[in-house]
């Protein structure tokens, strides 16, 4: 065996062995699914916040923290996984940037106009990463924080309330913009929000698609058709987030081959999440229909906290067997299983790259192809 071949092999072996902390930094944009508590800190409605019981009950936080869970959300493992402290929310006090920050609100939408005045909007939460920008550069100096936005994973999660509020809530919208048209505009604005993040030097980008929407147990408590509707889901919520998903992938798909460095990672959440509502046990989970946390059918009555004008709610006993924990939210471990996903998922479900990849900028797959593929492959033919 070749020197240069016994050198390969030590490395892969050091790399195993040695891999520390991700030199990323994490930014995080979205809704309810990703918000840490930054709605905590604004004049809102008690529907767009959780800082309150039974929200974070499972006992991982020492109280409610403002996550939409009964304990973490799917950033928070992502996080763990790429051996981050967890991502702090923007409008805590005294906030380090170093490791990145979260800008999510819940209740947000990718148009200004969906919840407007309630909720931190997509193109305010971009407005408030410049001025995390600035703080970086005062703090770290231009070259260094150049290097660690450009080294940085984007996530973004965001659009549920464009479509459940922000239209199909909404019937002046409706009367305005045919459903095409209406997705048109929030992929549209989507894809403003991450041409902006790229030219502020992000290359490495993270998108979670949007869920089954109709089967959100809210849905399915509002769906006007379910006497005819076998599952109960209200389909046009899901069509909606069918298009809004093939929209983005299409959109990035594109961007792709136009920027040059742009990397992204985006999986199948509808699909995934919609295995595991018509087929729960399957997962280990015993009901797929009902909120843990809620009141009325399906515990689709957002009651949850009961500090809203229906302050009645009911609790399951075991949050880890359900998939929804509220009217709109999976439960942790929902949130858990799909990080894990997005961080170790094969091309073909979750891709191009998954966020291993983009966190640490290799995986070993590369590094045995690389070997294969260099002067000393013949070895190991």
């Amino acid at each position: 065996m070749g020197s240069l071949v016994k050198e390969y092999l030590c490395a892969i072996l050091l790399l195993l062995t040695t891999v520390g902390a991700s030199e990323a930094a994490f930014f995080i944009f979205g809704d309810s699914t990703v918000d840490p508590g930054n709605n905590n800190y604004i004049n809102t409605i008690p529907e767009n916040q959780a800082n309150f019981k039974p929200y974070g009950q499972n006992g991982f936080f020492d109280k409610p923290t403002g996550r939409f869970s009964d304990g973490r959300v799917i950033v928070d493992f992502i996080a763990e996984y790429a051996k981050l402290p967890l991502i702090p929310p923007f409008l805590e006090p005294s906030v380090d940037y170093s490791n990145g920050v979260n800008f999510a609100s819940g209740g947000a939408g990718v148009l200004p106009e969906t919840n407007q005045g309630l909720a931190i909007d997509l193109p305010t939460q971009l407005k408030n990463f410049e001025a995390v920008e600035k703080s970086l550069i005062e703090k770290l100096g231009e070259e260094e924080a150049k290097q660690l936005i450009s080294e940085a994973v984007y996530f973004i999660s965001i659009g549920s309330n464009d479509y459940m509020g922000g239209y199909l809530g909404n019937p002046k919208m409706q009367e305005l913009y045919i459903p095409e048209t209406y997705v048109g505009m929030v992929i549209g604005n989507l894809t403003q929000a991450i041409q902006v993040l790229y030219e502020k030097g992000g290359r490495k980008f993270a998108f979670l698609s949007l869920s089954p929407l109709g089967c959100l147990p809210a849905l399915r408590a509002l769906n006007p058709n379910k006497e005819n509707n076998e599952d109960g889901c209200f389909k046009a919520a899901s069509a909606l987030a069918l298009a809004h998903n093939n929209g983005l992938e299409a959109v990035l798909t594109s961007l792709e081959h136009i920027l040059k460095d742009f990397k992204y990672c985006n999986s199948n959440f509808y699909n995934w999440l919609d295995d595991r509502i018509n087929h729960p046990s399957k997962y280990g989970f015993k009901e797929a229909v009902n909120a843990c946390c809620g009141y009325g059918p399906y515990g689709g009555i957002f009651t949850c906290g009961g500090n809203k004008k229906v302050s009645e709610y009911k609790l399951c006993e075991n949050a880890n067997e359900h998939v929804w924990w509220d009217s709109f939210h999976p439960t942790e471990i929902i949130h858990q299983e799909f990080a894990k996903a997005l961080w170790e998922g094969p091309p073909f479900s979750v891709g191009p790259y998954n966020l291993q990849h983009l966190f640490f900028n290799f995986s070993l797959h590369d590094k045995l192809a690389d070997i294969l593929d260099g002067p000393e492959g013949d070895h190991f033919q």
